[in-house]
């Protein structure tokens, strides 16, 4: 008997709570997805029942509902019919997905989702910028040479450019043309323009205020209702995710907007013009006021104890917002006076210290070797002055961390403020700051302080959240499988396990063998053991860790799923060994498994394998040696 598509559409809705709980819908080849405004509305036992929907999870925020190839298609136009929610595509459901979480963390995972990518570059040019200049400041001679020249150059390339590198990730990030995002980062730090690092000095700061004129150049365009200050934007972040944001949005409508004739020329030249113009006139000068007033804020708070203990918690937001350049100003005015000692060094060497000891924490206490490898390097970077990388990279993206690193360096702070120690230069914090520092022992005690709270408060606060247990290696002579299983026009996927490998009619579940979740294969396997099929990205690992999917840079999307009906033993006997976002090559094990266990809750232990998304091929062919 034919599907009735508007009867199952109907009940799907009847049992979600309506169109009014849907925030997003869309389909796939197999699977309807929703993202529920309220999840309590949700009725999942009748949704089991209704006729056409074979099975149901829920994955990232989303509610997907299990239909079939060639069905789903049908029943989603009913659905919209019905709820008269509009169509959507599948990034449309991911992204209302991720809009409902808080806004705070949906900032986080936006700032994350832009520095991750770029980790490598930061945290090289951040361990080798405090090497180098420690070494600078420990051998003078060292530091007139051309090696201390050259190695300078090449270590503060990455924090040199960074908002170019930065507007590249963003514009990835937020679906704009990645070369006009490029375009907005080298804009910021133009050569034409007084260079960012230079704006923070008193003669500056009073032009700001209008004190004095004509200290930093500025263009008057349309009379004086647009007046932009020539100064550019070294070492500022936020302002170029802003930036490039704001370019993202502009480029899409205009996209949408222009006719496809015109649309080549006329959409970027008018997102230039336009990102660039509300840039320089209105988003950097905001921060460049924020900059001044957090200064002047800054230079008040230091001039007692407990106010160095608010500006040891609060500048590592400085160094979010890159503001933490303009310090400068201060230790100079400190120096400049008979006798001056730079008591802001301490201050500053106390927060960067805590978000060391924040960071290294949880590089020791983690599992995952992906946040190891960032974490303990990081650290290092902190611990001599660089702590970019370490916020960043580790401690702002996890954010409990980062609160601890604050509570560290209010601490420490406070504790320097009151013993009264101070530098005789700046420039350096943190180790490098032992060669300038007037009480090398007190000083010692104030970065033990610092550090020590901030890693022991990282160690109980902060927990990893990594769903998968990681597993022991196999045996040496358990070896990857090298034989193809399933093929297409976009590459092959190699058995993911060593055993028989059965035809996908003959897996025994009559969802995975009827096919609606894509073509495939059965493995009845011989050995506990999984490996990545080819080279690419875990896309998702099941709670009950059971299943992974993955995906390749082709496009292919594949499904491991470890036995029949194993969801039921909630995990019990199945450790994978990736996580959600790891890089695989083929053949890396991913999964081990108990098979007795497997047996005795009575299930197959058959291996299945599918091509989820087989209906974007035309020639997929399935079985041993394709």
């Amino acid at each position: 008997m034919a599907l009735d598509y508007r009867k199952c559409a109907q009940e799907i809705s009847d049992n979600i709570g309506g169109g009014a709980n849907v925030v997003s819908a869309a389909h796939c080849a197999t699977r309807l997805r929703l993202v529920i405004a309220d999840n309590g509305k949700v009725n999942k036992a009748a949704l089991e029942e209704v006729d056409g929907v074979k099975g149901m999870f829920e994955s990232n925020g989303q509610l997907q509902l299990i239909i079939g190839t060639g069905t789903v298609n049908k029943v989603f136009d009913e659905f919209i019919a019905i709820t008269g929610v509009a169509a959507g595509t599948k990034d449309d459901v991911k992204a209302a997905a991720a809009a409902k979480q808080p806004i705070w963390k949906q900032a986080l995972k936006t700032v994350g989702d832009v520095f991750v990518p770029i980790l490598p570059a930061i945290v090289a040019s951040g361990l080798m910028m405090g090497l180098v200049e420690a070494l600078g400041k420990a051998i003078p001679s060292f530091a007139g040479s051309d090696w201390y020249s050259f190695l300078d150059t090449v270590a503060n390339t990455a924090f040199a450019y960074l908002p170019v590198i930065v507007a590249i990730s963003a514009a990835r990030v937020f679906g704009g043309n990645l070369f006009l995002g490029a375009v907005i980062g080298l804009l910021m730090i133009h050569s034409a323009f007084l260079n960012g690092w230079n704006v923070a000095n008193t003669e500056a700061i009073n032009a700001f205020f209008g004190v004095t004129d004509g200290v930093i150049p500025k263009w008057h365009l349309l009379g004086n209702i647009v007046t932009i200050q020539q100064s550019g934007y070294q070492g500022h972040v936020i302002p170029v995710i802003i930036a490039v944001f704001l370019m993202s949005k502009i480029e899409k409508w205009l996209h949408k907007h222009v006719p496809e004739m015109i649309d080549l020329f006329v959409t970027p030249l008018t997102t230039v013009f336009v990102t660039a113009l509300l840039t320089l006139w209105i988003i950097g000068p905001i921060f460049a006021k924020a900059e001044t007033l957090v200064l002047a804020g800054a230079q008040i708070l230091v001039r007692n104890p407990f106010g160095a203990g608010v500006m040891g918690a609060l500048y590592p937001w400085t160094v979010v917002m890159g503001l933490h350049h303009m310090y400068n100003v201060i230790e100079a005015g400190m120096l400049s006076v008979e006798g001056g000692l730079n008591t802001w060094m301490p201050i500053a060497s106390a927060a960067n210290f805590a978000q060391f000891g924040a960071c290294l924490a949880v590089g020791i206490k983690c599992v995952s070797q992906k946040t190891k490898s960032v974490a303990v390097p990081s650290s290092l970077s902190a611990a001599l002055g660089i702590t970019e990388p370490a916020i960043f990279g580790v401690n702002m993206r996890f954010f409990k961390p980062f609160i601890a690193g604050m509570i560290g360096g209010a601490i420490g702070a406070l504790v320097a403020a009151f013993m009264g120690i101070g530098a005789s230069a700046y420039g350096v914090t943190g180790i490098p700051g032992y060669l300038t520092i007037n009480n090398p022992l007190l000083y010692t005690i104030v970065l033990a302080i610092s550090g020590g709270i901030a890693f022991v408060i990282t160690t109980v606060i902060w927990k990893e959240e990594v769903k998968p247990v990681k597993a022991a290696e196999p045996a040496p002579e358990v070896k990857a499988p090298t034989e193809a299983v399933i093929s297409c026009e976009a590459g092959k996927v190699i058995a993911p396990a060593i055993g028989e490998v059965i035809a996908r009619e003959d897996i025994p579940d009559d969802t995975f063998a009827s096919g609606v979740l894509g073509d495939g294969v059965g493995i009845n396997p011989t050995e506990g053991v999984i490996f990545a099929p080819f080279d690419g990205e875990v896309t998702s690992v099941a709670e009950s860790r059971h299943a992974i999917g993955l995906s390749n840079d082709a496009g292919m999307e594949v499904l491991i799923h470890v036995g029949v009906d194993t969801v039921a033993m909630n995990g019990d006997g199945f450790a994978p060994t990736v996580e959600e976002g790891d890089k695989v090559k083929a053949g890396d094990l991913i999964m081990t498994f108990d098979r007795d266990k497997i047996k005795a809750a009575d299930h197959p232990d058959c291996v299945v394998v599918l091509l989820t998304n087989s209906d974007d091929y035309s020639d997929v062919k399935a079985g041993a040696g394709v």
